[in-house]
């Protein structure tokens, strides 16, 4: 994973600045939940470790169009 650069902190600040207030509580929770997500135990794959999967995805056909992506999405 990449490390913090020294203005990352005040990106975030102001990315969340510009964020309307009424969103705030959900962004929150995004944040909150991104936080616990890396704090598991696995660690996040490498750029290599990713692509050696998709390859593998994509060799065993485990793959769907991209036009498709988005079928069903407003579905009940």
């Amino acid at each position: 994973m990449a490390t913090e650069t020294p203005d990352t902190t005040e990106q975030l600040y102001a990315e969340i600045e510009r964020t309307p207030k009424r969103y705030r509580p959900l962004l929150l929770r995004l944040v909150h939940s991104f936080r616990e997500g890396i704090e598991e135990d696995e660690p996040w794959p490498t750029a290599a470790e990713s692509f050696r999967e998709g390859l593998g995805d994509a060799k065993a056909r485990r793959i769907q169009p991209i036009s498709t992506l988005w079928d069903g999405i407003d579905a009940d």
